[in-house]
This record gives structure tokens, C-alpha cells and sequence, in this order.
């Protein structure tokens, strides 16, 4: 008999998604990422509108926003082994099962104790959201593409959360308050569900990762990370220094991190590589994304709020958070055909003199500054932060995955915190920078305000003249005349104080610039290859 020769198996290539299919993962991710976006944003942008609806003071309502960032800030590490031991499919389905229900339990909220549960469970549900919403894009593209076309969109599609719930906040509250912003959030919830159900993730294999002291170590960078959150909302309100309370918190907060980074470094597989997060490439990494994440704050905060100060509300500025959605996506597409391996720090560059032109541009500011004088540098800015946090993403993902499995969670915890923290941080620190700005400011044009000189008395006089046909005594009428003109001065001092802000990110901006440039430099001379010796 002849021997029958062994058959060669050929590993047969993972198939490739359709496109029409493709589109709809896209479709599917970016449902996801606006659900979570929206239910994070909702609230932060209307808390002078909200604090009506529940009965609420501004420091009372934006207590919500601290409940909701406590838990998310640090439920997206533990997260990500939780997906790894238990599957993906079902922590998919239970995921979105879970925050079907807590924005359910929105439409039940009676006031600001029931309101301040159930942003605190939003935060825990909506953990999920952001990671599943990056796994459906790239399950839309193949492995050759995923770092760049994959990562670019997705991480352009955490960008439209703000504007997208300013422009739409008019319309909801108009039809019903909390219950209208929170109608349309269980709506896009009840999509997002559907969604989930009918789309499956390509399955992975289970692994038993997660141990006892995984738990013990987790709870002790939640305690942290939550206290500093809440400190990093509420400082600027109750301020920094009289608030004894935020001094506790803040201390809770620095010893519970701590007790986590010593059990970390004593265990043989622990859940952070505390010896990597400290190594010199990924601290001069993280400090590269918190410090653009600070200067991104220059939108989401600054700029938002110098509006506000000027009387103006989200309706009037429609148009402005409609040019930052389109200024986002343009900077999306352009990463994606653009990043490629080694092309990360012209990107970085690039979105650098974006962000510094831009900032430079809204320093010029004036009382009759209106959106409209802000569209291209707002528009810069916004595709400043598209071109900047995909490739950063690519680069520290790419990095991770060369060192192992292992240290993807890693650079996560690097990722997440500089982005969640950081722009707590940012929005904090430029807003103190602002309240001092404007006391400096304030002092300056108070003390310039004399009835010795002829100028004051004349607009004295011009201030007071609305109230003349009813006030009849002169000393009322001045009084009045003084007070207008008091208010005046508080809106100028705040006015150069927006200024100083937008200048100060242009000056970290231009810094951040320098030293991206000299790096760039010192990388090109020492990998440069060395010259052929004379004979």
C-alpha cells in the first residue's frame, strides 16, 4: 500500500467585513461613543438650567457632575480584565443592559438627593460605553488598518460629546427640563441596546485574570482617583483654600494611592507595571498628553464659559458648536489618511501651531467679541485635538503591544488618567487662573475710578441717564450711575482676565512647541548614520 502523504493545513485568513457591513459598525461605534459623550455632558452644560429643575444651588448642581466623574474616572482599568475573564459578549450585553436602566431611573429624579444617585450610577454604567464604542470601529477595518483609520475614528468620535450636547441641550429643555435632556439620552440608550444585540463583537478567549488583591488594589485607585476628581470639580467653587473638606479629600486621596502603588510593586503579577508607568519614555509620554490635555481645556472650559460671561446662552451659540463638530471630523478623516508609523510627531507639531495660533487669536478678545469672531480659531483648535489624541493613542498602543499583553492595561491607566484627570485639571487650573486674573484686573480699574476725574463723572452721568424719567433725587441717580459703571469695570476685569487665560495657553502651547521640535532634532542627529572615516 502506498503511504498517503501528511495533508499541509494553511491557516485560512481571518475574513474580511463587508463594506456595507463595515459601515455599519462604524454606524454602530459612533452611537455608542455619543450616548456616552452626551449622558457625560448633558449635565455640565446646562447647570444653571438643571439647578431650577431640582431646586438646586450652582455649587448644589455641580455636585452632579462630581458624583458622576468619582466612579468613571478610574472603572475603565479594571474594566478591561473584567471583558478578558468573563467574554466580551457578555459584558457587552450586561453593560448596556445596566445603563438602559440607569438612565431609566433619570426619569424618576425628584431632586437633588435622588439626582446626585443617579449620576453616581450613570458614572459606573457609562465606564463601559467608551471602550466597547472603540472595539465596534475597529472591528470595522482590518489588522492593517486598525492604527490608523480605526484609532483616528474612534478617538475623533470622543470629541463630539461637548459640542453636540450644547447645540442640542435649546431643544430638550424647552420640551421638558431634566426630563427632556434625559428622554433623549434613554432614547439613544434604547438604540445603543439594540445596537449591541443585533452587532456581535468577534469573540475572544476567556482568561482568568483577575485575583484578590487585583480587587483590594483596585479599590484603593478608585478611593483615589474619585477624591481627586471630586477635588479637581469642586475646588475652583468652594476655593482651594477655605474649603477645609477639600483638604481631607485631597489627603484621602494621595494616601489611598499610595497604599496601591506599594501593593503593586510587591506583587509577582500585579495589576499595574508601576517600574514601566515609571520609566523615563512613558513619564515624558504622560507628561506630553496631560499638558495637551490642559491646553484643550482652552474650548471645553475657557472659551464656553468667556461666552457665558458676556450673557451669552447655548442657543446663541449653535452655530460656533456646529463648527467645532465639523472642524473635529476634518481633523479625524485627515488622521486617518495621514498617521502612519514615524508620522506621529509631525501630527503632534501640526496640531501644536493649530492650538497655539488659535489661543493666540481669542487673546484679542473684547466686549464685542461674538461667536461669529471666533469660528476659525475655534475650528483650529478643535481639529488640533483630532490630529493630536489618535496619534498619540497609535504610538502609546503600538509601544505596549511590542512589550506584551501585560502592559497594554498599563499604558490604559496612562491614557485614561491623563485624559479623565487631566481635563478635570485643565478646566481647574485656567479657571483659578481666570477668578485671579480678574481680582488683579478688577483692582487695577477700581482704583483708576475717582469722581476727582472729569472722564468718570462725565460716564457717571451717561450710565445714570436710563434711570433719570424715574429717579428724582441726585444722589440715587448717581448712586445708580456708580453702580452701572461698577458693573462695568467687573465685565472688562473679566474680559482681560479670558484674555490672560487664552494667552497663557498660547505660551504653554508655543513651550510644548520648542521642546517637540528640539526632540524631533536630537532624534534625527543621533539616529543619523555616521560618516565614512578619511583614508
Amino acid at each position: 500500500m502506498r503511504r498517503s502523504r501528511p495533508i499541509k493545513l494553511t491557516p485560512q485568513p481571518a475574513p474580511v467585513m463587508t463594506s456595507g457591513r463595515a459601515a455599519i459598525y462604524i454606524g454602530a461605534s459612533v452611537l455608542l461613543s455619543l450616548t456616552q459623550g452626551l449622558g457625560m455632558n448633558l449635565v455640565s452644560a446646562n447647570i444653571p438650567q438643571i439647578q431650577g429643575s431640582i431646586g438646586a444651588t450652582t455649587n448644589e448642581a455641580t455636585w452632579l457632575m462630581a458624583a458622576y466623574v468619582a466612579p468613571n474616572a478610574s472603572l475603565a482599568l479594571v474594566l478591561i480584565k473584567v471583558r478578558n475573564q468573563y467574554g466580551l459578549r457578555n459584558f457587552a450585553e450586561l453593560s448596556i443592559l445596566g445603563f438602559v436602566l440607569v438612565c431609566a431611573m433619570h426619569l424618576f429624579v425628584t431632586g437633588l438627593n435622588s439626582a446626585l444617585v443617579v449620576r453616581f450610577f450613570s458614572g459606573i454604567a457609562a465606564a463601559p460605553m467608551s471602550s466597547l464604542a472603540f472595539l465596534y470601529m475597529l472591528e470595522a477595518f482590518s489588522e492593517e488598518r486598525r492604527m490608523s483609520y480605526g484609532v483616528s475614528l474612534a478617538m475623533t468620535n470622543t470629541l463630539l460629546g461637548a459640542p453636540l450636547a450644547r447645540l442640542v441641550s435649546p431643544h430638550l429643555l424647552d420640551i421638558g427640563e431634566w426630563n427632556g435632556l434625559f428622554t433623549f439620552e434613554m432614547a439613544l440608550a434604547l438604540l445603543s441596546f439594540a445596537a449591541i444585540y443585533l452587532l456581535p463583537l468577534k469573540p475572544q478567549p476567556r482568561i482568568h485574570v483577575i485575583t484578590r488583591m487585583d480587587i483590594v488594589s483596585y479599590l484603593f485607585i478608585a478611593v483615589g482617583f474619585g477624591s481627586l476628581a471630586v477635588v479637581l470639580t469642586l475646588g475652583r467653587l468652594y476655593w482651594w483654600l477655605e474649603a477645609p473638606w477639600l483638604g481631607a479629600t485631597l489627603a484621602a486621596s494621595v494616601v489611598c494611592v499610595t497604599f496601591a502603588v506599594v501593593i503593586e510593586l510587591n506583587r509577582e503579577s500585579p495589576l499595574l507595571d508601576i517600574r514601566w508607568l515609571a520609566s523615563r519614555d512613558i513619564v515624558l509620554f504622560a507628561a506630553a498628553l496631560l499638558t495637551f490635555r490642559i491646553v484643550l481645556s482652552e474650548q471645553s472650559s475657557v472659551a464656553a464659559n468667556f461666552f457665558q460671561a458676556l450673557g451669552l446662552m447655548n442657543e446663541q451659540l449653535r452655530t460656533l458648536y456646529l463648527v467645532m463638530i465639523l472642524a473635529s471630523l476634518a481633523g479625524g478623516f485627515i488622521c486617518a489618511a495621514v498617521l502612519r508609523p514615524g508620522r506621529e510627531p509631525a501630527l503632534h507639531a501640526a496640531a501644536l501651531c493649530l492650538l497655539l495660533a488659535g489661543s493666540w487669536l481669542d487673546s484679542r478678545a473684547t466686549n464685542l467679541t461674538r461667536p461669529e469672531q471666533m469660528y476659525v480659531s475655534q475650528a483650529m483648535i478643535a481639529m488640533a485635538a483630532a490630529l493630536f489624541l489618535p496619534s498619540a493613542m497609535a504610538v502609546g498602543l503600538a509601544s505596549a503591544r511590542k512589550k506584551g499583553p501585560n502592559y497594554i492595561l498599563s499604558f490604559f491607566i496612562v491614557f485614561l488618567v491623563t485624559q479623565n484627570i487631566g481635563a478635570l485639571l485643565g478646566s481647574s487650573v485656567l479657571q483659578t487662573f481666570v477668578t485671579l486674573r480678574e481680582k488683579f484686573h478688577s483692582n487695577l480699574l477700581v482704583d483708576n475710578i475717582t469722581l476727582a476725574d472729569p472722564l468718570v463723572v462725565e460716564r457717571i452721568g451717561q450710565l445714570s441717564k436710563p434711570y433719570s424719567g424715574t429717579l428724582t433725587d441726585k444722589t440715587l441717580l448717581s448712586a445708580e450711575g456708580m453702580a452701572a459703571l461698577g458693573k462695568r469695570a467687573t465685565q472688562e476685569a473679566t474680559i482681560l482676565a479670558y484674555n490672560d487665560a487664552f494667552l497663557l495657553v498660547a505660551t504653554i502651547s508655543f513651550l510644548a512647541l520648542v521642546a517637540l521640535l528640539l526632540h524631533m532634532t536630537a532624534m534625527w542627529y543621533f539616529k543619523k548614520p555616521s560618516e565614512p572615516a578619511s583614508p
